[in-house]
């Protein structure tokens, strides 16, 4: 037998760490499909000369790109046979990545809980993406609900206590990052730091169709693998899943109307994809203030923000209905650090 139909959830084991396959060098392609795939304009990831004023060497790769791209090597140990990603916490961009690094990615099992139905069991992992030098670049936390595919015992369950947020403290400013020379006119929009009030939110107006075309070449992109993506027959409705990451690219790029000054994502709190999302739903945003932080670089400071997704039929910043569940159009609920110009 020399194919893999990957692993189930009987085959994981707290505390194994497990090395994923096939490393990938980065280049300019990657930023120029994520540019074309996603509205994605941010001033510092689109211009050498920008990101130079800011102090840096030269314009690095998104945040989100290094993202995927971890995630992607994570797909055929993790979430091959999964049933949905289920949620994200403890995350943390830990440096740049520049066009020409190589990035690999390891995850550590941290939790199992079996559901109650026997067929399928929640699987828990942290996950390091780190580059040819051996350097991390990002950690996160995940949970996958995965599939059984024969009868097991019920392992004891284990559900690691993670931190609801991080704090300001926790955050990894970039090296040399400086925005007391700023050019708001060419980020777009005049909007400061303190510009943003806690619990204040921020409709970003804009919204995007999502075509199947689209979200297969996405995930192709990150070389994930997981099936729900791109076998029909794999789910009842014999509809494919669209990648929970392309929701979250497409969501940040939308919210540059209102939040074009918040450059770089620096940790990922938590997030959840409520609900699944399919080709022709439309995708608009609305975003909260929900903390503000000063940091040591020089002009910067910290805006934990909530991003929400919602697909048409959704009320103006409706999230959860008297159940305390989320909306059925309610798609992505992430709460980020992000840094932005003081």
């Amino acid at each position: 037998m020399k194919t893999n139909a990957g692993r189930f959830f009987e085959d994981y084991r707290i505390g194994e760490v497990i090395a994923h396959a096939v490393p990938r060098t980065l280049s300019g392609g990657e930023r120029a499909l994520y540019h074309a795939l996603y509205p994605a304009r941010g001033a510092l990831y689109s211009s050498d000369a920008f990101a130079q004023s800011c102090g840096l060497a030269a314009s690095p790769l998104d945040d989100l790109i290094a993202f995927h791209t971890v995630f992607g090597k994570t797909v055929p140990d993790i979430s091959l046979n999964a049933v949905a990603n289920l949620g994200y916490a403890e995350g943390r961009w830990l440096g740049l990545v520049w066009p020409g690094d190589t990035l690999r990615a390891e995850s550590e099992v941290i939790g199992l809980k079996e559901n109650s139905n026997g067929k399928s069991g929640v699987v828990y992992v942290r996950t390091r993406g780190l580059n040819q030098h051996e350097q991390p670049v990002l950690e996160y936390v995940r949970w996958v609900m995965v599939r059984k595919n024969r009868a097991t015992p019920t392992p004891d369950p284990v559900v690691p206590v993670l931190k609801p947020a991080l704090a300001a403290a926790d955050l990894v400013v970039p090296a040399g990052l400086d925005f007391t020379r700023y050019d708001f006119t060419l980020a777009g929009e005049t909007h400061r730091w303190g510009d943003y009030a806690v619990g204040e939110k921020i409709d970003h107006v804009d919204g995007v169709t999502i075509e199947e075309a689209e979200h297969m070449l996405a995930t192709r992109l990150w070389q994930n693998t997981a099936k729900v993506h791109f076998d029909a027959t794999f789910r009842e409705d014999g509809k494919r899943l669209i990648y929970g990451g392309h929701v979250i690219s497409l969501a940040r790029a939308l919210s540059f109307n209102g939040l074009a000054n918040a450059q770089m994502i620096v940790a990922l709190n938590g997030g959840a994809h409520a609900n699944p999302c399919f080709a022709g739903d439309t995708v608009k945003v609305w975003s909260e203030v929900l903390d503000r932080a000063e940091t040591a670089a020089p002009g910067v400071g910290a805006l934990r923000l909530r991003l929400v997704a919602v697909k048409q039929g959704a009320a103006p910043f409706a999230l959860k209905g008297a159940d305390g569940k989320y909306l059925p159009e309610v798609l992505l609920d992430l709460d980020y650090w992000v840094l932005v110009p003081v």
